[in-house]
C-alpha cells in the first residue's frame, strides 16, 4: 500500500479539545479514525480517546497483516468502543455517561471500507468531485434525507437543532452503527474524516473544491483555518484527517507518505495510543484498557490545568 496522510486538530474557542484522531497500519491494511466527544455530557475527551484506543487495539490484534472481514471488524470494534465507554462511566460512578461520535475507515485490498456513528463525517473525493459522504445521525439531516428526491444533494444542516443526534457511543441505548458500501480506490482518491466543527462552517462545495485544487498537505490545514475563521471567537473544536491513495512521490516535511511494503511482516505502527499517554499496545486486553483510563483522565486534567 502507498498513501499520504495529513491530520490537524485545533481547539478553537472552546476551553478544551474533545476531538481525537489518529491512524495505524500494517503492511497490508490501514485504519483511520476520528471521534468527537459530545458537549453537555461529562468527559467527552475521555470518551473520544477511549473509543479510538479500543478500535486501534482490536485492529492491532486482528490485522495480521490484514483484517479477515473489514466491514465486520468495523461493526464489532465500534460496538466494543461503546461498551468500553459505558464501562468507564459505571466504574467511575458517573450518573451521566461520557459520549462521543466516531467515524472509522479501513483501507485494504485496494478498497476503502468505513462506518460511523453520529455526525463526524467521511468524504470520498475523486478528481475534484465528491463521490459520496456519510449521512449524519442527526434529526435535521435525516429530515432532509427524507424530504429530498433520490439523487439530489442535501442542504447543509444548520440552526440550533443541527447537533441533535439520535445515536452516539456511550449512551444507554445501543448505537446505530452505519457501515458504508466498499469503494474501490484509484490513484489520487482522497478520503477526508472530519468533525462537525469543520463541515458545519464550510459549504460542501467549497470543501470539495479545496481538495480538488490543492495538494493534501495544503488542503487539510487550509480548510481547518477556514473553519476557525468562520467560527470566530466561539469556534468549535476543528479536526480533519485526510488520506490520499498512492500520492505523488514527493515527501513534504509537513506530511507523511507511507509505503507499507517496506515494513516487516507483522509490523504495526500507530499514532492513536500515543495521543495522551505512553501506553503499551502490544497484547492489550480489557484489563489493560481499563488500567489506562486513569492515566488518560489524569493527562487530560493536567493538560487543562496548563491552559
Amino acid at each position: 500500500m502507498k498513501f499520504s496522510v495529513y491530520q490537524v486538530s485545533r481547539r478553537g474557542g472552546r476551553a478544551t479539545n474533545q476531538d481525537r484522531m489518529g491512524y495505524c497500519y500494517t503492511r497490508e491494511s490501514a485504519l483511520f479514525a476520528l471521534a468527537d466527544g459530545l458537549g453537555g455530557h461529562p468527559r467527552g475527551d475521555v470518551a473520544a480517546q477511549l473509543a479510538l484506543q479500543t478500535i486501534a487495539n482490536l485492529f492491532q490484534q486482528e490485522a495480521r497483516p490484514r483484517l479477515r472481514d473489514p466491514q465486520e471488524f468495523l461493526r464489532r470494534s465500534i460496538f466494543r468502543a461503546h461498551e468500553q465507554v459505558q464501562r468507564y462511566a459505571q466504574e467511575n460512578g458517573l450518573t451521566d455517561s461520557p459520549r462521543t461520535t466516531v467515524v472509522v475507515c479501513v483501507l485494504q485490498n485496494g478498497a476503502a471500507h468505513w462506518a460511523h456513528v453520529g455526525d463526524s463525517r467521511l468524504y470520498f473525493m475523486r478528481n475534484g468531485a465528491m463521490l459520496t459522504r456519510t449521512r449524519d445521525h442527526s434529526h435535521v439531516e435525516q429530515k432532509h434525507k427524507k424530504d429530498q428526491p433520490s439523487g439530489l444533494s442535501l442542504l447543509q444542516p444548520d440552526g440550533p437543532t443541527r447537533n441533535m443526534l439520535f445515536t452516539c457511543l456511550g449512551s444507554g441505548q445501543l448505537p446505530m452503527i452505519e457501515v458504508g458500501l466498499p469503494q474501490a480506490m484509484r490513484r489520487g482518491d482522497i478520503v477526508l474524516l472530519c468533525s462537525d466543527g469543520l463541515w458545519g462552517q464550510i459549504p460542501e462545495s467549497v470543501l470539495v473544491r479545496q481538495f480538488g485544487q490543492q495538494v493534501l498537505s495544503d488542503a487539510v490545514p487550509e480548510v481547518v483555518e477556514m473553519a476557525l475563521r468562520q467560527g470566530g471567537a466561539d469556534s468549535d473544536n476543528v479536526t480533519a484527517l485526510g488520506v490520499e491513495w498512492e500520492a505523488d512521490p514527493e515527501e513534504l516535511e509537513t506530511s507523511l507518505r507511507i509505503e507499507t511494503e517496506s515494513m516487516q511482516r507483522g509490523g504495526f505502527k500507530s499514532t492513536i495510543q500515543s495521543e495522551l499517554a505512553d501506553l503499551q499496545v502490544e497484547e492489550m486486553n480489557d484489563a489493560d484498557i481499563e488500567r489506562s483510563i486513569a492515566e488518560i483522565n489524569a493527562a487530560i486534567r493536567q493538560g487543562a490545568a496548563r491552559k
